[in-house]
């Protein structure tokens, strides 16, 4: 059985997770490119039921974006992106959130038509394992 666990930057918003990941996906709706302040959210979906916080739940606050079923959950404290439970039935659970490692790569990019510009072939740039002088 698989067993992840997450936190926020500050770490005063923890969670665990047992079981299997249902799905992962690269968001690249602009939505998701707004509330990440990034190219595409990467989220994985879980099971309520394989979801639990272990600290911070309190602190966990929650943006519902009108009319959409987009939603994003953050640390009060430091604004990190932290798990969404979605009406007792999936947990949307930010990938940037883990600290463990994920056994897979994700299932698929999505919404690909709302990818921006910027981002698209992006795989030939210079890669440097910290920040270049």
């Amino acid at each position: 059985m698989n067993h992840f666990q997450g936190s926020c930057l500050c770490d005063s918003v923890r969670y665990e997770l047992t079981g299997e990941l249902q799905k992962f996906f690269l968001c690249h709706c602009q939505r998701c490119r707004k509330d990440t302040g990034s190219a595409h959210a990467a989220n994985l979906f879980v099971k309520p039921v394989s979801f639990h916080w272990l600290s911070g739940a309190d602190l966990v606050k929650t943006y519902h974006h009108p009319d959409s079923r987009h939603v994003k959950s953050f640390c009060q404290n430091c604004g990190s992106a932290v798990p969404t439970v979605i009406d007792n039935v999936m947990v949307l659970l930010p990938g940037g959130s883990l600290d463990s490692d994920l056994p897979h790569k994700p299932d698929a990019n999505i919404f690909i038509d709302s990818q921006a510009n910027w981002s698209k072939n992006s795989g030939d740039l210079p890669s440097f394992a910290h920040l270049p002088e």
